[in-house]
C-alpha cells in the first residue's frame, strides 16, 4: 500500500465504488475530454454524486494496479487501480487472398476470425480490391477497418537493418489498427493503410537464422510497421513468433505495442530470449492524438504483468518502456514527471527495463498524409521552433531545435535514473 497518491489531473476520471462500511473503494480509469473537470463518480447506496477532488483531498489518486482505495474519516490513505477490459481490434471486413489460405498459419488466422463471427471475404486473386473511398478520408476509414490475410512478398525475407532499435527488422504484418496522429507509417507505406497480416508466418520465422551472428547475440524488431500486440486474438503471430525465439541461442525478438491484452502471453516459453515493450507517453499526448489505443493505465499495468515472475501470475519477461514521440508541448516537464511518477508506482518490484527515447518529428510527406488523415487535428506540426535535418540522400525532417534536444535530453536522463538507476536509457534520438 502507499502512504499517498496524486489526483490525476492528467485527462482521466475515475469511476469507483465504496463497500457498505465505506472503507474502501474500488478504481478503474476511464478517457475524459480534455475540457472536462476531473471528477470522482462515487456510489453511495442507490444513489450516485458526483464528488469534486477537494472533496477527497487533492494529494491523492492513482498506483499500483492491483489494490484498492483506502479512507479513514474520509482521508485517502491509499489507491490503485482495478484494469479494464483489454483493447481488442475488432475489423469490419476480413479478407483472404487465395495464397493466404494455402498457408498453414492462414488456416489458422481463419479459424480465430470464424470464432469471433468476424465477417471473412475471400479474394478471386491474390489482389486486394475495393480498399479505396471517395477521398483520402474515405479510403483512410474503410482501409483502417480491414484486415487483409495475404502472403509476404519475396523481398521481406532480405531483412534490412533497423539501428538504434535492433540489428534486424522483419515483419510478421503491416499496418495498424491504432488512429495515432502522428503516426510515423504515413508516408511509409504505399496505398491505403489496410493492416496486412502475413499468413506465411512459418517461413518468415525459419529465414531469420541467416542473418544471426555467430556467437554473438542478434536482434529482430517486429514492430517497424505493425502494432504486433493489436492483432494477436485476431493471427496468433506474435506467440508463435516469441516461442520461436525461445529456441534460439543467439536470436533476440523486440516488439512495441499500445495495447494491453497481454493474457497470451503469460505463460509462454520464452526463454528471456524476448524483451516485450510498451509505448508510453504524457496524458495530454495519449488523450488526444492516439485514438483505438489502450489507456495509459491499462498499458502501465500490461507492462507489470509481462514482467512480474511466474509464481505471481506474471510473465517474467525482460521490459521496456518507448517514449514516443516525445513532445515538447506547454508545461511538457510537468506531464512527463507525473508520467514517470506514475509507472514508478506500478513497477515496485525489480525488473530488467530498458528505455527508448524518441522525440516527435516529421517529413513534409508524413505531415501531408497525416493531415489529410486528420484534418481536424491539434498536433503542431509547424515548422516554428524546429530545425530541419537531413540525410545522406537528401531528405528532409523536421526535428525539434537544438536548445530544446538538449534540454529535454538532460531531463528524462535525471528524472528516468532518479526513478529506475537499476534501468537501461538505450538511445535518445
Amino acid at each position: 500500500m502507499f502512504e499517498s497518491v496524486r489526483v490525476l489531473d492528467s485527462r482521466e476520471w475515475t469511476h469507483h465504488e465504496r463497500t457498505q462500511q465505506a472503507a474502501s473503494v474500488r478504481v478503474s480509469f476511464l478517457p475524459l475530454r480534455l475540457k472536462k473537470i476531473p471528477r470522482f463518480y462515487c456510489k453511495q447506496g442507490a444513489p450516485k454524486r458526483l464528488v469534486r477532488p477537494s472533496k477527497v483531498n487533492q494529494t491523492t489518486l492513482f498506483s499500483s494496479p492491483d489494490s484498492t482505495i483506502e479512507y479513514s474519516n474520509d482521508n485517502l490513505i491509499a489507491v490503485s487501480m482495478t484494469p479494464q477490459k483489454p483493447k481488442l481490434w475488432l475489423p469490419e471486413r476480413v479478407v483472404f487472398t487465395p495464397a493466404a489460405l494455402d498457408e498453414a498459419h492462414g488456416q489458422r488466422i481463419l479459424k480465430r476470425v470464424q470464432d469471433l463471427n468476424l465477417p471473412v471475404e475471400i479474394e478471386k486473386n491474390n489482389r486486394l480490391t475495393g480498399l479505396r473511398g471517395a477521398d483520402e478520408r474515405a479510403t483512410y476509414n474503410r482501409a483502417k477497418r480491414t484486415l487483409a490475410v495475404v502472403v509476404a512478398p519475396p523481398g521481406q525475407f532480405k531483412l534490412q537493418p533497423i539501428p538504434p532499435s535492433a540489428d534486424w527488422q522483419f515483419h510478421i504484418a503491416e499496418g495498424c489498427p491504432a488512429h495515432c496522429q502522428y503516426c510515423y507509417l504515413a508516408g511509409s507505406l504505399s496505398g491505403p493503410p489496410v493492416v496486412r497480416a502475413y499468413a506465411n508466418l512459418d517461413a518468415i520465422l525459419d529465414n531469420l537464422a541467416r542473418f544471426e551472428k555467430p556467437n554473438a547475440p542478434t536482434t529482430y524488431e517486429a514492430s517497424c510497421y505493425t502494432d504486433p500486440l493489436s492483432l494477436e486474438h485476431l493471427t496468433g503471430s506474435l506467440s508463435q513468433a516469441i516461442r520461436y525465439f525461445g529456441t534460439r541461442q543467439n536470436g533476440h525478438l523486440r516488439w512495441v505495442s499500445k495495447f494491453d491484452a497481454v493474457e497470451p502471453l503469460l505463460g509462454l516459453e520464452h526463454n528471456n530470449q524476448t524483451r516485450c515493450r510498451i509505448s508510453l507517453n504524457a496524458a495530454p499526448v495519449s488523450s488526444r492524438l492516439e485514438g483505438g489505443t489502450a489507456s495509459l493505465s491499462n498499458r502501465m499495468n500490461a507492462l507489470r504483468r509481462l514482467a512480474l515472475p511466474r509464481e505471481q501470475g506474471g510473465g517474467a519477461y525482460p521490459i521496456g518502456v518507448v517514449l514516443a514521440p516525445i513532445m515538447a508541448m506547454e508545461n511538457w516537464e510537468s506531464h512527463y514527471t507525473q508520467l514517470l511518477d506514475d509507472l514508478h508506482r506500478v513497477l515496485d518490484f525489480p525488473t530488467d527495463l530498458t528505455w527508448e527515447l524518441i522525440t516527435h518529428r516529421f517529413t513534409p510527406g508524413s505531415r501531408d498524409v497525416l493531415q489529410s488523415w486528420y484534418p481536424k487535428s491539434s498536433l503542431d506540426m509547424s515548422d516554428e521552433g524546429r530545425d530541419i535535418k537531413r540525410n545522406k540522400f537528401g531528405s528532409e525532417k523536421y526535428v525539434y531545435a537544438r536548445e530544446t534536444m538538449k534540454q529535454m535530453k538532460g531531463f528524462f536522463t535525471r528524472e528516468i535514473m532518479s526513478r529506475f538507476p537499476n534501468s537501461r536509457i538505450l538511445y535518445w534520438t
